[in-house]
């Protein structure tokens, strides 16, 4: 759905008159715009501070020239352009309909004729793409956007010249894993090969509700689409047929786009949606109507100011606190750009908010934990920060209410987890929920508490992306995965180290690929030459590993993986007689490590988001917690207990018991000074700052170093 304009928000651009905003990410903001005739586009409008890098303005211009080559009926239309105004944009046609995933995930499979004819225009689009000599590299139901007279292909924000390299890493994944052919998951160039994997992964998607390779973590799935044979089970026949062919490992054995809108061999009826279920036409319709009713057209700061001028920048308030100023540094992507279209905003239909409700009604809190699974250390301390923060609550004088806590146990298990999650949101007087523990448990509850309208927030899970849904209700109030990797590329720069050994072990899953796949990026920042390895789940002895990349001799050394595995690491580093300087991951950075690492632990460095229990800031909070429980708290407890004071915090201000959707908009747009940090979120929903803190092994222990800096 469009969001109404910000006040920042520019009234004009390129001549189109904005009403409203689609979406919004790091780099930049989709604006639905009004063009002098009257027609209704997508206006994608770069942030200044990216158009001031010329590398990115570059990429954006490239970007531009590659949709403009592109002359389909089943791709989403350039209308209009300017890579070299001061806040660079690029207008598209609006597509006011639902994507792919949506119309899927909300009404099913696609009936086989449905999946032929919509293979056929996707491969005349993606024929259209390749005679164009250019390669989409991101072709996934979230970029099929379904309109009345048939779907279109959207985002050439990451599309490229076939020959063309320059821009991005050799060692970079692109594309959206689960959808990205064996080649992109080694990080090998995409071919106009990989597009038509990419497209028999989205029909088989369609046609059966589930990806060919599954889900689940990123390193699983790239795993599963280089190693493993698809899942094609429930495909009628001779579909199934022609998608095993696109399914091919070797690009050579797939067939061209052209050949696959042959094979298809269905007619494609032209400007109709008499292909689809009735159940989806109801859905593209009920969604266009709903995009279309425009809003009024809301003043904005600049409606005085003249077309090209930029939105005003507030003024800043310091890199510590700067909405991702500071994370921003260091953390390289791709041409992470928008998509362009209505795809790139959820439409929940068929949901309705809880209203307010008499003050009989309790006020209930939730928390979802692993309490007896493989993190139930980590668990059952945010259990009791969460537990701590009622109970002192509750024992206020002047509290205006009672709060109640209801706990639910998921194990570490992501079947559980959605369990659990349908339990507590079953609650009628839920009014919102901590947790998951673990990044797997957090994914696999989003859509149901979101279902409710609960707003969940998680004090661990720092997963950057959980799979292809777009989470409306949900709060990580933790850095991200891509936080510390900048941090660590600065401390071995400071070390003045020349050359580092990056060890990612897939075995760590993806807190391991997202941690060490952007240390690489972040090293490359710093100009420091890596010499990175990627080792599989199922490796045996990695002393070999290790050998082979100290031959490069390397005098700084990261790891990111499981804690057993690091100390093999540590172990191996310290029989070698290495010195230089030593970074652990810091999911890997557990008592396991220590004891199995012995003496080889001492010197490694740890980058992590949870402060040490005897920090001066959270001194009052440890002596309320051994009172209350007879032990010092473990890691992970404090932060816990910040977010719960926040949510406790929203209520009090709320003026009355307030909606979930209330509560959620409280917490979404507020600022909270916690006693770790403060808590303020991004249009992403994602944890502004750069909070994070450093430890290193001394004396068999995490010696707390304090805040790490830039």
């Amino acid at each position: 759905m469009t969001e109404k304009l910000l006040p920042s928000d520019p009234a004009r651009i390129g001549g189109h008159r904005l009403l409203a905003r689609l979406g919004a990410g790091g780099m930049g903001v989709v604006y639905l715009g009004r063009s002098g005739s009257g027609e209704l586009a997508a206006v994608k409008v770069i942030l200044p501070e990216y158009a001031d890098q010329p590398e990115f303005r570059a990429r954006f211009r490239r970007e531009v020239a590659a949709a403009r080559r592109v002359d389909s009926p089943w791709a989403v239309p350039v209308t209009g352009a300017d890579p070299d105004a001061p806040a660079p944009w690029l207008a598209t046609a609006f597509v006011p309909g639902p994507s792919l995933a949506e119309a899927v995930a909300a009404r099913g499979p696609l009936p086989p004729r449905a999946v032929r004819v919509l293979g056929r225009m996707l491969a005349r689009a993606l024929t259209a793409v390749h005679d164009a000599g250019l390669v989409h590299r991101d072709v996934k139901p979230g970029n099929v956007l379904l309109a009345v007279d048939g779907p279109r292909l959207i985002d050439f924000g990451i599309a490229r010249a076939a020959e063309e390299t320059a821009l991005t890493s050799a060692d970079m994944v692109v594309g959206t894993p689960g959808f990205l052919a064996p080649e992109q998951a080694r990080a090998r160039p995409a071919t106009a090969s990989s597009d038509v994997f990419a497209l028999g992964c989205l029909l088989s998607y369609a046609a059966t509700g589930r990806p060919p390779f599954g889900t689940g973590a990123v390193d699983a799935l790239l795993y599963r689409t280089v190693h493993d044979e698809p899942d094609l089970g429930g495909l009628p026949d001779g579909l199934r047929e022609v998608l095993e062919r696109c399914l091919a490992k070797d690009p050579a054995a797939r067939p061209t786009a052209r050949a696959l809108d042959e094979a298809l061999g269905e007619d494609t009826p032209a400007g109709t949606a008499d292909w689809l279920p009735d159940d989806v036409v109801r859905l593209i319709a009920g969604r266009s109507a709903a995009m279309l009713a425009l809003p009024d057209i809301e003043a904005t700061a600049l409606d005085a100011t003249t077309d090209e001028r930029p939105a005003e920048v507030p003024e800043d308030p310091g890199p510590s606190r700067r909405p991702g100023g500071r994370r921003r540094f260091l953390l390289l992507g791709g041409a992470a750009l928008l998509a362009v279209g209505a795809g790139g905003a959820a439409f929940w239909a068929g949901r309705r908010d809880d209203t307010p409700a008499p003050a009989a009604r309790r006020w209930v809190l939730g928390v979802q934990a692993d309490l007896t699974g493989p993190q139930k250390k980590v668990g059952t301390a945010q259990e009791r920060g969460v537990r701590l923060a009622v109970e002192q609550f509750n024992a206020r004088r002047d509290k205006p209410f009672t709060l109640s806590l209801e706990v639910a146990d998921d194990r570490g298990d992501a079947a559980r987890a959605v369990r659990a999650a349908r339990t507590l949101a079953a609650t009628r007087d839920l009014l919102a929920v901590i947790g998951s523990t673990g990044d797997r448990t957090t994914g696999a509850s989003l859509d149901t508490y979101d279902a409710q309208l609960v707003p969940q927030l998680t004090a661990s899970s720092a997963q950057e992306v959980y799979g292809v849904s777009q989470p409306r209700r949900f709060l990580q109030a933790v850095p991200g995965y891509l936080v510390s990797p900048a941090l660590i590329a600065l401390q071995l720069s400071k070390a003045g180290a020349r050359r580092a050994g990056l060890l990612i072990d897939r075995d760590g899953g993806i807190a391991a690929w997202q941690l060490g796949h952007t240390t690489f990026q972040s090293l490359g920042a710093v100009r420091i030459p890596t010499e990175p390895r990627v080792v599989p789940r199922l490796a045996g002895h990695l002393a070999p590993v290790v050998a082979e990349m100290l031959a490069h001799q390397p005098d700084g050394f990261v790891y990111t993986g499981t804690p057993a595995r690091a100390a093999a690491v540590a172990r191996a580093l310290a029989q070698r007689r290495f010195t230089g300087v030593r970074v652990l991951g810091y999911p890997a950075a557990d008592q396991e490590f220590l004891a199995a690492a012995g003496p080889a632990a001492e010197g490694w460095q740890v980058f992590a988001p949870y402060i040490d229990p005897s920090a001066a800031p959270v001194r009052s909070f440890a002596a309320a917690y051994r009172e209350r429980y007879g032990s010092a708290p473990p890691y992970w407890a404090a932060e816990a207990y910040d977010v719960a004071r926040m949510v406790i915090t929203r209520l009090t201000e709320a003026g009355g018991r307030p909606s979930r959707s209330r509560l959620y908009d409280l917490l979404a747009k507020g600022t909270y000074q916690g006693l770790v940090r403060t808590y303020a979120f991004d249009e992403n929903r994602m944890l502004k700052g750069y909070d994070v803190f450093r430890y290193e092994v001394k004396g068999g222990r995490y010696a707390y170093a304090g805040e790490a800096s830039l």
